[in-house]
C-alpha cells in the first residue's frame, strides 16, 4: 500500500431520531398610525422573521400582510392566500398579533378558526396568548371575538356621528375632483387649468356634443381624469351632474350599510341629506348648470324607453367582442333591443372599428339553430354553451362546454321584415318626442 494512502475507517453511528419543525407564518394587517408596536410592513416582517427563526422548533414560511383600514372584510388578498396555504396542506402555525388583527368580525374568526382546527393547523394571537387549538381556545376566543366586534361597531358609529355632525355644519368630507383641491381647512379651491378642462366640458355639451363625444375628444387631448382613469361616458355625465362645480354640495349622497361589509350604498331617503348654497367658489355659474341638468333630463326622456325592463339576460357576461375583447352589453331601443359591444357603444368606432351589433332576436334564432330547438330554452343554453365570440361583423363563434365550437353567419332584417305596424307605429311617436325634445334645447 503506498504510504500515502490512507485508512479511513466507516464508523455506524444509530439513527438520530427526525425532529419535524413545524411550518410557521405570521399574519399582519397594517394599519399604518394605530400599531405602536410594529410600525411599518417591513419592520412587521423582520420582527416575524426574527421571532419565527430564533426558535428551534419552528421553520420560517414567510410573513402574509393586507393592507387595510379594517378588520371586518373577508376580501383581504393575502389573507385568502394564507388560507390557500393552509388548505393544501403547507402550513402548521400561523402567528398574529391579536383577534382584531385576524378579524373583527365573529362569525367570520369562528369558521375560519373551525377550519384551520379541521386541518390541523394551529394559530397563535400573541396579544391574549392564546392558542386556537388548545381545550379553552374557542371559548376564549368567542369571547374576546365578540368584543373585538363590538369594538368595531362602537367605533364606527363614533366615526359616523362625527361625519354627521360635520354634514350639519355643511362641512365637507374627503373628495377628489376634477377642478378643485382642499386647502389646510379643508375648503374646495379651484385649480385653474383642470377648471377651464371642465368649463369646456358644460360649454361643448350645451353646444350638442355627446358624452361619448366628450370623453373621445379628452382622450384624443391627452387630459388626463382626476384619478389617472380612462375618460368615459358615465365619468362626463358625473361631472355634469356634480353641483359643487356651482359653488354648491349635497352632502351624504351615500352611506356605508354596516360596519361589517362596510359596502358604499346610495341614499334614497335613507338618512338625511344637507344642502349647503355657496359653500365654496363656482366653476360654473348657476345658470349655466341648471341648463345642462335640463338637457341631461331631455335626453333621458327621448332615449329612455317607455316600458324600461332592468336585470339579467341569458347572454349577460356570455358574449365577447373578437376586435377589443369587452363583453357585449344588451341595449333598448326604441323600436329593437340589441347586444352591443361595450367599447363600441361607450366610446365609439374609432376604439372598436369591427365591431357591430346585433338584433337579440336574431341571436335567439342563432342559437335555436346551433342547438336544434324548436324554441329557446334558457336552461339548455346555459347548460351547453359556454361563451359566444364575435370575430367579424355578421359572424358568431359557439364556444360549447364540452370544448368544440361552431361558427354561424347572420344577415340583418330587411326593413320590410323588421319594420312592423308596431315598429312604425312606435319610431312615428319617437320622432314626435324627440322633435319636442329639440325644440325644448333651442329655447336652452
Amino acid at each position: 500500500m503506498d504510504k500515502n494512502d490512507r485508512i479511513v475507517e466507516r464508523v455506524q453511528f444509530p439513527n438520530k431520531p427526525t425532529v419535524k419543525l413545524l411550518r410557521t407564518v405570521a399574519y399582519a394587517r397594517v394599519s399604518s398610525g394605530k400599531d405602536a408596536m410594529l410600525h411599518s410592513l417591513s419592520a412587521q416582517v423582520s420582527y416575524y422573521n426574527s421571532l419565527i427563526q430564533s426558535n428551534p422548533e419552528w421553520l420560517f414560511c414567510g410573513v402574509y400582510a393586507d393592507e387595510a383600514l379594517t378588520g371586518t372584510k373577508d376580501n383581504r388578498e393575502n389573507f385568502q392566500r394564507l388560507l390557500s396555504e393552509c388548505r393544501a396542506g403547507r402550513i402548521d402555525l400561523i402567528i398574529t398579533k391579536s383577534i382584531s388583527r385576524f378579524a373583527r368580525n365573529t362569525v367570520t374568526l369562528l369558521e375560519t378558526i373551525r377550519e384551520l382546527k379541521e386541518l390541523g393547523v394551529d394559530v397563535y394571537f400573541e396579544e391574549q396568548n392564546i392558542h386556537s387549538i388548545s381545550p379553552d381556545g374557542e371559548f376564549m376566543l368567542t369571547l374576546l371575538g365578540s368584543y373585538a366586534q363590538e369594538e368595531s361597531y362602537s367605533a364606527s358609529e363614533n366615526q359616523k356621528w362625527r361625519i354627521r355632525k360635520d354634514f350639519e355644519q355643511g362641512r365637507l368630507g374627503s373628495i377628489t375632483m376634477l377642478g378643485y383641491e382642499r386647502n389646510s381647512d379643508g375648503t374646495l379651491i379651484i385649480v385653474p387649468e383642470e377648471a377651464e378642462i371642465v368649463r369646456m366640458i358644460f360649454n361643448d355639451f350645451l353646444s350638442g356634443m355627446g358624452k361619448n363625444a366628450l370623453a373621445n375628444k379628452l382622450l384624443a387631448m391627452g387630459v388626463p381624469t382626476k384619478g389617472g382613469g380612462i375618460w368615459t361616458a358615465w365619468s362626463i355625465r358625473r361631472i355634469l351632474k356634480n353641483e359643487k362645480y356651482c359653488g354648491d354640495l349635497l352632502l351624504q349622497k351615500s352611506y356605508r350599510e354596516n360596519h361589517i361589509t362596510k359596502r358604499k350604498m346610495p341614499n334614497h331617503g335613507e338618512l338625511p341629506q344637507y344642502y349647503v348654497e355657496e359653500a365654496h367658489e363656482a366653476i360654473i355659474d348657476k345658470d349655466t348648470f341648471m341648463r345642462v341638468q335640463e338637457l341631461l333630463r331631455a335626453k333621458k326622456d327621448y332615449y329612455t324607453p317607455d316600458n324600461p325592463t332592468t336585470g339579467t339576460y341569458p347572454f349577460t357576461g356570455i358574449i365577447h367582442c373578437g376586435c377589443c375583447g369587452k363583453y357585449y352589453r344588451r341595449k333598448v331601443q326604441k323600436y329593437r333591443t340589441v347586444w352591443i359591444c361595450w367599447t363600441y357603444n361607450a366610446r365609439g368606432k374609432k376604439f372598436c372599428p369591427e365591431s357591430k351589433q346585433i338584433p337579440e332576436d336574431i341571436l335567439y334564432d342563432k342559437v335555436c339553430e346551433v342547438l336544434r330547438l324548436d324554441e329557446f330554452d334558457s336552461e339548455v343554453f346555459q347548460a351547453e354553451i359556454e361563451s359566444i365570440t364575435v370575430p367579424k361583423p355578421n359572424v358568431l363563434t359557439f364556444i360549447f362546454k364540452d370544448g368544440h365550437e361552431q361558427t354561424v353567419h347572420w344577415k340583418d332584417h330587411s326593413r320590410s321584415e323588421a319594420w312592423t305596424a308596431e315598429n312604425r307605429s312606435q319610431a312615428a311617436a319617437c320622432g314626435k318626442k324627440g322633435a319636442a325634445a329639440r325644440e325644448r334645447r333651442k329655447k336652452l
